[in-house]
């Protein structure tokens, strides 16, 4: 605690200070003060005559609205009853005035009840468990794919149509898509038979496929043809849609796009159309942020390695010739993880995991 001597000193260091013009604030904060601390020291040597801190002496009397000890006992009496052993605080409290009797309100029960380690789920329910997204990696392409559906605005308000679109989680590449008048799990499955014939994959070759929580995604044909393909289904947790984010990601960039119909496609014909050029763009052209800017079609076709070693010659020359610019810092990080992770887990779980 800073003595009184103390704090008249630093009061007329600062008085001083400011009357030559400088900042109250700089002042106090050269002495590691606060300008609330420098005002209240004031203040009290006006009201007091004395530096002394009052704090001490304040009056610490128990407030007036302090739950009385008698009441606290018949919460924690009323809560143990048979009627009311399975009910909550929320039930318990108006079912009390129902019979005429008030104790406390429903905050002051369950605070009782949790500092008397009290608060439970009572009855037979269970706590709600949080369940942890399931971790996916690939090493290579046609390892792990994710999709989703989008809406693509129709003619008319209220009219859409559906886009079905299929990414690899390894190059980011778009491997497969269709855009129907609905939603339905009959043009996945169908869509998905497509994909596999096109990529040349086979049965005992291991696919995981993650999509989220949709009726198309999880429904019998779909899953049947899953099972058929040799294909692992993988689905985010209900109403969560971090859990699927480089499908989300995928279709902001699409509706981002200048040329993105924002009033609408004309037609059915149309919205293919505009989509097939988008993923001829997307897949070839993209310079995609998420992998150092290659488009996903180097990255899935081997160019990444090589096109990246040749960046960091050129910065690697470019620091060389212009040393002072990178002040000894090393040049830009151009190496691509050779393993890419769906909803990695944390460095608490990673640590966890291997019980370290």
């Amino acid at each position: 605690m800073i003595s009184a001597a103390d704090r008249e000193k630093a009061v007329e260091l600062i008085d001083e200070a400011v009357s030559n013009g400088a900042s109250c604030q700089k002042a106090c904060e050269r002495l590691g003060l606060t300008e609330r601390t420098y005002y209240r020291w004031k203040s009290r040597k006006i009201k007091t005559d004395s530096y002394e801190d009052g704090r001490p002496n304040a009056d610490h009397s128990n407030p007036r609205n302090k739950l009385p000890a008698e009441a606290r006992h018949q919460i924690i009496e009323v809560c143990n009853q048979p009627e009311y052993a399975s009910k909550a605080p929320c039930e318990i409290v108006p079912d009390l005035a129902d019979k005429g009797t008030y104790i406390a309100s429903e905050s002051t029960f369950y605070r009782v009840l949790r500092e008397e380690k009290m608060q439970n789920h009572r009855g037979r329910s269970e706590a709600p468990k949080s369940k942890k997204p399931t971790t996916y990696s690939a090493t290579a392409p046609n390892q792990v794919y994710m999709w989703d559906i989008t809406y693509l605005n129709g003619p008319h308000k209220g009219m859409f149509y559906y886009l079905y679109l299929f990414s690899d989680l390894y190059d980011r590449s778009i491997v497969g898509w269709e855009v129907y008048e609905e939603e339905s799990a009959e043009h996945a499955s169908e869509l998905i038979r497509q994909i596999c014939l096109k990529q040349g994959r086979l049965t005992t070759q291991p696919l995981v496929l993650h999509s989220d929580n949709g009726s198309p995604m999880k429904g019998a044909t779909m899953l049947a043809t899953l099972y058929q393909l040799g294909i692992t289904p993988s689905n985010s947790r209900p109403r969560v849609s971090n859990d699927n984010p480089y499908a989300e990601s995928l279709f902001k960039t699409l509706k981002y796009r200048p040329d993105y119909q924002t009033k609408g496609f004309a037609t059915l014909q149309e919205a293919r159309e505009w989509v097939s050029l988008f993923v001829q763009w997307y897949n070839y052209e993209h310079h995609h942020s998420g992998l150092k800017f290659l488009t996903p079609d180097q990255r899935r076709s081997g160019q990444s390695q090589e096109i990246l070693e040749k960046r960091h010659q050129v910065y690697e020359a470019a620091k060389e010739k212009y040393p002072e610019r990178w002040n000894g810092r090393a040049t830009r990080d151009w190496s691509l993880p050779d393993t890419v992770y769906l909803n990695p887990e944390t460095e608490a779980d990673r640590i966890s995991s291997v019980g370290l």
